[in-house]
């Protein structure tokens, strides 16, 4: 059975591709292109799958950006 995950991609400091699924805890990876990060987040779900055995996913809602002084 195939599943969908939201995968959040940001990009570093240092010029890093940095991927996570935010609705499973501690399940990210990093590549220096989207294409290479793009299965490594894959190999990183599966990996997440085989370690933890139950699961819950929150509905998707969306995604906002938010400005403040730092």
């Amino acid at each position: 059975m195939n599943k969908t995950f939201n995968v959040v991609i940001e990009k570093d400091l240092d010029g890093y591709y940095v991927a996570s699924v935010p609705y499973l805890k501690g399940c990210h990876t990093q590549a220096k292109s989207i294409d290479t990060l793009i299965e490594r987040i894959k190999e990183a779900i599966e990996l997440w799958f085989e370690v933890n055995e139950s699961f819950a996913i929150n509905e998707f809602i969306g995604i906002q950006r938010v400005a403040v002084a730092v």
